[in-house]
């Protein structure tokens, strides 16, 4: 092996203890050899026992009848999760103040995010519902550790007819270990308008499981499919009880509905049969899973906190600017209900 060679693998192994999940960005980590040895088996087996721990110290902070249905199924769905009169107001800013808008696109679908702002409006307030000790330990639970979410306003705008169909349509893990998503639809979401899927029970690990994801380790580096090449794993609807799970469960919800999943479970964005525009109050909590600790997080310290998409988009305009390739584009300053800009 050449020098360079030796070199790159010795920078890519530290990576094997964070969340990088890209088989085919990481060289240690989307190794065949090593993977046949068990790398991709272990990581697996040994993030899902740390959750399992830090997942018990948050327990007690968790209401138990969310607690438990989490625990069988994968997900919490929390009705009436705003009070009625910031809901209201939340809707009225949304439809008719514009914000400064990222999209990205994948095929049919758009996706647009906005930053929360940080003065005194509806909006604002929003920051102060996800810090909520009764909405933040549940999020933490279904990450497998506490700490602070990326939060934003995000609007999914479908045109059935714009382009080939969506990735996030295909069922999927987005990665190897537990990590949390969130949705607080702030409208009704029907049966054909686009809205989560899940399959319960599937955020665990069961031995089929397991094999599966050795399975797919062996392969992924070469996989046609750059979402599966990148440690987020497709499989296809008949393969679920294969691995030990029942079939995905659609959820057409009401406005004002809070969905919190462990997005280490099977799940996707059901296809959209009419042209749709759907917003939500959207956040994810992925950190590194091999760390024994909750909490402890640098993004929950003074003026860094709820500030991450802002350092994020700002990243990627920098990015746009020196002409490299970014995941979001800027577009401008739009109501969050817009058509599709891209």
């Amino acid at each position: 092996m050449s020098r360079p060679n030796i070199a790159r693998l010795v920078l890519a192994a530290p990576a094997v203890l964070t969340a990088e999940k890209s088989f085919r960005r990481n060289p240690v980590i989307g190794s065949h050899d090593l993977n046949k040895k068990g790398l991709h088996r272990r990581r697996v087996a040994l993030a899902a026992r740390m959750a399992e721990r830090r997942r018990a110290a948050i327990a007690p902070l968790v209401d138990a009848d969310e607690r438990a249905r989490f625990d069988r199924d994968g997900f919490v769905i929390r009705h009436d999760a705003l009070p009625a009169d910031l809901l209201a107001r939340v809707r009225e800013e949304i439809a008719t103040r514009p914000r400064p808008a990222w999209e990205m696109r994948q095929g049919q679908t758009v996706n647009r995010v906005q930053p929360l702002p940080h003065d005194g409006s509806a909006l604002a307030s929003l920051h102060t519902f996800v810090r909520r000790p009764d909405v933040a330990n549940l999020i933490g639970y279904a990450a497998g550790r506490s700490g602070t979410t990326l939060t934003m306003l995000q609007t999914i705008v479908v045109d059935p007819t714009s382009g080939e169909p969506d990735p996030q349509a295909h069922l999927h893990a987005d990665t190897f270990h537990p990590t949390a998503k969130f949705w607080l639809f702030l409208h009704d979401v029907g049966a054909d308008e686009g809205p989560f899927a899940f399959v319960p029970g599937s955020h665990r690990l069961t031995p089929e499981r397991l094999a599966w994801e050795d399975e797919q380790a062996l392969s992924a580096t070469a996989s046609g499919d750059p979402h599966h090449a990148a440690g987020s794993f497709r499989l296809e609807e008949h393969e679920l009880s294969r691995l030990g799970y029942g079939p995905l469960e659609k959820f057409p919800v009401p406005g004002n509905t809070l969905v919190v999943a462990d997005t280490y479970g099977f799940h996707r964005r059901v296809e959209s049969l009419k042209p749709t525009v759907r917003t939500s109050l959207y956040g994810i909590s992925r950190r590194n899973p091999f760390m024994p600790w909750n909490g402890l997080d640098v993004r929950a310290l003074p003026y860094v906190r709820d500030r991450g998409m802002d350092f994020y988009l700002a990243s990627e305009d920098r990015r746009a600017k020196q002409g490299r390739k970014v995941v979001y584009k800027n577009v401008g300053s739009i109501l969050a209900g817009a058509g599709q800009q891209l």
